[in-house]
């Protein structure tokens, strides 16, 4: 039982930090605050942005701290996310930020880039 769950979330960081990697990719590509040098640097980075914001989230839960939705969850969200993307870039070569403001640039752009496949898929995939 304990094998199969922890078989399910390496299973989940790979798929998360493949579509991470993607998107990070893209928006590397296209300049808004961050620099990617290839596929394998961003896979990395979205593996390492799926394992930190994993704990980041799990201590808020741990401790007991809820952020809820609407516009300040969303910007606490980015901010957040910013950081993590800062760290990554910090810790992942072939993978830089242009600063905190560049991180969060980046944050936005990986934000409406996955909303974008999003919509994209689910008007492929029938419902």
């Amino acid at each position: 039982m304990v094998v199969s769950s922890i078989i399910g979330t390496i299973i989940g960081i790979v798929l998360s930090g493949i579509i991470s990697g993607i998107i990070i990719w893209i928006v590397g590509k296209l300049g808004l605050g961050l620099e990617v040098d290839g596929f394998v640097p961003a896979f990395i980075a979205g593996i390492v942005i799926a394992v930190v914001s994993g704990v980041i989230n799990w201590l808020l839960l741990a401790i007991g701290i809820t952020i809820g939705g609407g516009l300040l969850g969303a910007i606490v969200y980015l901010i957040i996310g910013a950081a993590v993307i800062y760290f990554a870039a910090g810790v992942v070569r072939g993978v830089r930020a242009k600063g905190f403001v560049g991180a969060l640039v980046a944050a936005v752009a990986i934000a409406a880039v996955a909303w974008l496949i999003g919509l994209v898929v689910s008007g492929l995939v029938p419902a």
